[in-house]
């Protein structure tokens, strides 16, 4: 039956077969707008598996150099890094150590990628303190803010002297994109771009990243990352970041906050990621294990998605996977 208002319009004309659907296709998600996050474990002689993130492991040293020689042959945008150290304290100072173990993933990424990819670091203190908070604490146990930013200065600094082309503010401190791009300028680094997780949310789905990373966190982080029931903040945010230099802005997660992400896209004048935690991809993992939903199809239609909302670029654990099967070198799953 057809539409009373446009007696000769059939919509199902352009679903009819494979080939309509391909042509007819609004959104295109290419090898080159997806980023594979990285952990990286200081000690480690092989591969450990993530029990919460089935696929996932924390690489280490020599397991790197072939995780970015299979990211640059996927054709993927970058590699997030993070690092996993032995030791934490609460300064978190392994974080700008040059012997740490993100400052050393960082120059045999930027060694083994070539211009292949853009190396990216987690700039953030909550792998490398004992607290597991992403800032240092003041006397009565809260996140000093401006304590913070002056070891995400020092973080900066390090980071770009390890060869990291893009610096990823991860930690919600008031100021820190402005403090870090003052640090860079200052120091001649004008050549290392900033990503802003510029709307980030206290989410339930950061658990399996926490196992990731051995997350020494107690409590939550409710005092610096957004609240979930809010939109307009998140807004807020990504203006702020935009006003103190960011280069790129990111909405994390991605599955709950596609408004804010949509939000984001309609106003940015910058680029705007989006990051698929490691809870959506375990949700999606454990439904597919239990033969409830059709894996390939899931993971393909979650980071269509986030791009259909806005993002220009994913980042994504299923980064390799996806880029080979939109490459053809990957299984092709059934068009249906």
């Amino acid at each position: 039956m057809t539409d009373p208002s446009f007696p000769s319009v059939r919509p199902r004309r352009l679903r009819a077969t494979p080939a309509w659907r391909r042509l007819a296709r609004e959104t295109r998600v290419h090898p080159e707008q997806l980023v594979l996050p990285v952990f990286v474990r200081e000690g480690a002689g092989e591969p450990l598996p993530i029990a919460s993130m089935p696929g996932v492991v924390q690489h280490s040293i020599d397991s790197l150099r072939r995780e970015i020689v299979r990211a640059a042959e996927a054709g993927l945008g970058g590699v997030m890094l993070f690092g996993v150290p032995e030791h934490k304290d609460a300064e978190g100072s392994g974080a700008t150590d040059p012997d740490g173990i993100l400052n050393v993933a960082t120059r045999l990424a930027v060694e083994e990628a070539g211009d292949a990819l853009v190396v990216q670091t987690d700039l953030c203190l909550d792998e490398f303190t004992d607290h597991g908070h992403c800032g240092v604490l003041d006397a009565h146990g809260a996140v000093d803010n401006d304590a913070t930013l002056d070891r995400y200065r020092d973080m900066a600094l390090a980071q770009a002297e390890a060869g990291s082309q893009l610096l990823g503010l991860s930690g919600m401190m008031d100021g820190q994109v402005d403090v870090v791009r003052s640090a860079l300028d200052d120091a001649g680094r004008t050549d290392v771009a900033i990503l802003a997780y510029a709307a980030k949310y206290a989410s339930a789905f950061y658990g399996p990243f926490r196992d990731a990373v051995q997350s020494s966190l107690q409590g939550d982080r409710r005092t610096y990352q957004l609240d979930a029931a809010n939109r307009r903040e998140g807004a807020r945010e990504v203006a702020l970041d935009l006003a103190e230099g960011a280069d790129i802005v990111m909405v994390k997660p991605a599955m709950s906050y596609l408004d804010v992400l949509a939000d984001a896209a309609a106003t940015s004048p910058v680029p705007v990621w989006a990051y698929q935690v490691s809870g959506e991809y375990s949700m999606i993992e454990a439904a597919a294990a239990h033969g409830w939903i059709d894996r390939e199809r899931a993971v393909d239609e979650s980071i269509t998605g986030i791009v259909r909302a806005g993002a220009d670029a994913v980042l994504t654990y299923w980064a390799v996977e996806a880029a080979e099967r939109l490459s053809g070198r990957g299984a092709r799953r059934r068009d249906a």
